[in-house]
């Protein structure tokens, strides 16, 4: 992102608003519902539950990675190797809000045994990644392709592992230094188009990336890489039980970052402790239940209350100031740590851009234009006036609104300028529609909806332009049509 447009865009993120949607308003009030619901029988079970609430807060971006290597796991993949869907993503990929319209890989590091590992770009000549280099709490250490350190020359990036003498590395790499021995890298290998050829142009690109332990550089290891098209990949949140079992096993698989030391005793509270068992009993089981609960319900409530990000408008982007400030200076602000905007960051979503905006942009819609939810079993239009400000593509994707990840068995998720078919009007503007059945001039620009829950939509903007950010060119808001 340009210098001079970041502080509009801190501006605009946080500028105070009133147009929470109409049936969420009172969300503070149902959240005291939930707790007057919980009974506990004494002081430690009424800690117990707190700490549970604040412990699923802290976790959210880690328990994601990990439910995200778990899912790669159930597909035989392994660490230091690469997912991949060689195909454009369908509903059976369960992760939170992906990207329908490129060809993700997904490479997995693990240092703590093998040592640095290295990811190879390629040069942007017949294809070019969109992504970043993050470790398992998600924060980015830099981005990759022209938006990042190679800025599209290519690069051997290598991720080290904590404490790592950094004089030991040989010339030619790029190091990470990572705070964690795993991480992970999402990259999209970006259509020129969305026909068939270069549809098979972006996945050969694709796997010219290479994934290799340092150690093995001299003898031009192979890469494996993981297909994950026509399987299901299921890593979207469980607000149970289990989201504790998954959070104790990041416990004990990483050391304790220093920034993190204080939430040693809390998690002893609720029974999660390195290098012990968790083996809680069944009223624990219980009141831990209704923790993440009584935490999902706080998220969306400061989900729902985001400003927006038009004037006027009901499009937001869910990152605040202090997160992004955050990510950028890999958390070594000492007066910020933003607990609460980056579980609902990761609540929704996965993947951190160190330098957002400068590839790529998002903003989100959960309401119409009357500020009501979005609901599936009605019938939506948005028009796109023309000019997009991107340099690559724009795009607008549906997500089940309680899960946040694409809606299942539906035939496509998305519509974008690169659709096959998309209609323009003569303007130049694009008129899509949302709804459980097409409108009257077709398929071409709708996009399904479930009719028996609530969605919302993700507007993507690749190679974003100053425009986006100035606002001389505005998104419309959703309207409902019938």
């Amino acid at each position: 992102m340009k210098k001079n447009l970041l502080p509009l865009l801190l501006v605009l993120i946080l500028t105070a608003c009133n147009q929470t949607p109409k049936d969420n308003r009172e969300k503070l009030d149902n959240t005291d519902t939930i707790t007057t619901a919980f009974k506990p029988a004494n002081i430690k079970e009424e800690i117990l539950y707190q700490r549970g609430i604040e412990a699923a807060i802290w976790g959210m971006p880690a328990v994601n990675y990990q439910l995200m290597y778990d899912a790669l796991a159930k597909i035989n993949g392994k660490d230091n190797q690469v997912v991949i869907w060689p195909k454009l993503l369908d509903w059976k990929n369960q992760t939170l809000t992906p990207n329908p319209d490129v060809i993700y890989l997904m490479p997995f590091f693990n240092t703590e045994k093998v040592g640095p590992v290295v990811l190879e770009i390629p040069p942007a000549d017949n294809g070019v990644f969109n992504g970043s280099i993050m470790t398992y709490w998600q924060n980015a250490l830099e981005d990759v392709g022209p938006g990042g350190v190679d800025k599209g020359k290519g690069g051997k990036y290598l991720f080290l592992p904590p404490g790592y003498d950094k004089n030991k590395i040989p010339a030619g790499y790029i190091p990470l230094q990572s705070d964690t021995f795993r991480g992970y890298a999402l990259l999209r290998s970006v259509l020129k188009s969305g026909s068939a050829a270069d549809v098979a142009t972006a996945v050969a690109y694709s796997k010219r990336i290479k994934m290799y332990p340092l150690s093995e550089a001299s003898k031009n290891p192979a890469t494996v890489f993981v297909d994950a098209s026509d399987k299901v990949y299921e890593s979207n949140i469980p607000f149970d039980f289990s989201f504790y079992e998954t959070l104790n096993k990041i416990v004990q698989f990483e050391p304790w970052l220093d920034r993190d030391r204080a939430m040693i005793d809390p998690l002893k509270t609720i029974g999660i402790e390195r290098n012990k068992p968790f083996s809680p009993d069944s009223r624990t089981k219980e009141i831990l239940a209704q923790s993440v609960k009584t935490a999902r319900k706080w998220l969306e409530y400061n989900y729902e209350a985001i400003p927006p990000f038009f004037k006027d408008t009901h499009w937001f982007f869910p990152a605040n100031e202090d997160n992004i400030r955050s990510v950028k200076s890999t958390y070594s602000i000492t007066e910020i740590y933003p607990i609460d905007n980056r579980a609902v960051c990761y609540m929704i979503a996965f993947f951190s851009a160190k330098h957002l905006g400068e590839s790529q942009y998002y903003l989100m819609q959960i309401v119409d234009k009357d500020g009501n939810s979005l609901d599936g079993n009605s019938h939506y239009k948005v028009n796109v006036p023309a000019n997009v400000p991107v340099k690559q593509y724009w795009s607008m994707t549906v997500y089940n609104r309680e899960t946040h990840t694409f809606i299942r068995d539906k035939k496509w998720a998305a519509r974008s300028s690169q659709t096959p078919g998309l209609k323009t009007n003569p303007d130049g503007s694009v008129d899509l529609y949302f709804g459980p059945t097409p409108p009257e001039s077709g398929e071409s620009n709708w996009v399904p909806t479930d009719s028996k829950g609530k969605f919302e939509i993700l507007a993507r903007f690749y190679g974003p332009k100053p425009n986006l950010y100035d606002q001389s060119w505005k998104l419309n808001d959703i309207q409902k049509v019938k």
